[in-house]
């Protein structure tokens, strides 16, 4: 398949996204837990982050949108 990347998109944007992600899945255990369990169910790794990625981006859009600061609501199951 194509390994490039659009030569309309941000590129920049998307390298700051990838390793936004990156340091997410490293750091922070909601999106740690969601990349282990993906890997679990044997999804490949950049699909993976990739989704991470769209989290993000849906994220930054929400709070842009409602004009209210982020509420980290994540609670670990016991």
């Amino acid at each position: 398949g194509k390994t490039r990347v659009h030569r309309m998109a941000n590129k920049e944007l998307k390298r700051l996204l990838h390793m936004c992600a990156l340091s997410l899945i490293q750091h922070n255990a909601e999106f740690k837990t969601y990349y282990n369990r993906k890997k679990d169910e044997g999804k490949h790794s950049m699909s993976i982050i990739n989704a991470v990625r769209n989290k993000i981006a849906l994220r930054v859009a929400a709070v842009i949108k409602n004009q209210a600061s982020y509420k980290n609501n994540y609670n670990m199951a016991a």
